[in-house]
């Protein structure tokens, strides 16, 4: 597939789904494409995601079955098309094969890229708690500082890292969930509203 023009905006939400749960794969290691799958219960994420990268993808998002442990899960997702415009997305995100920051994360970190990320993979750490947490576990630790690094920079907030058994969680501190909220809660979904607190 030849070259599609990339707009600035879906270039930050592409960037948001690559942080988050977004993947890129090739079959010649020449084009690539974005594959975006999520459960059911996040169809108004999907179809939107779908809206804005409409002009990239190959069809309308499909539902899909999935078993994992003798457990049926539905799944709704859509990919893109294969071009060689994601080849630099690969290039950046992707050693050997394995997801990586990018070392010039900073200069892609918008409001609207971390809105994206964090509704792939943010959550409040608990009811009683105001601070949050971002799954970012299959990060390296100096991928994760160069993320740290980022948010200080571009956001002035504020975080520390949180050990997990798989890895380790990005944990935005309670002092700093106001100016959070601040940068993203434009482009913060309706159904994703009670990631706020």
């Amino acid at each position: 597939m030849k070259k599609f023009k990339i707009s600035s905006y879906q270039k930050q939400i592409i960037i948001g789904k690559l942080l988050g749960d977004g993947h890129l794969e090739t079959a010649n290691n020449k084009t690539f494409r974005l594959k975006i799958e999520h459960s059911i219960k996040q169809k108004d994420y999907v179809d939107w995601l779908h809206k804005q990268l409409k002009n990239l993808a190959t069809s309308p998002p499909k539902i899909k079955l999935q078993k994992v442990n003798d457990k049926i899960y539905k799944k709704y997702w859509f990919n893109t098309n294969y071009s060689s415009s994601f080849r630099f997305y690969y290039q950046q995100f992707y050693l050997d094969k394995k997801k990586n920051v990018p070392k010039i994360i900073n200069k892609w970190l918008t409001p609207l890229t971390l809105a994206v990320w964090y509704m792939d993979d943010g959550s409040i750490k608990s009811k009683h708690y105001r601070a949050k947490i971002i799954n970012t576990q299959a990060f390296d630790r100096l991928g994760l500082k160069r993320l740290q690094q980022a948010l200080k920079q571009n956001f002035s907030i504020k975080t520390k890292l949180r050990k997990q058994k798989e890895g380790w969680q990005i944990y935005i501190l309670a002092t700093e969930i106001d100016k959070f909220n601040q940068t993203i809660k434009k482009y913060i979904l309706p159904s994703f509203k009670y990631k706020l607190g």
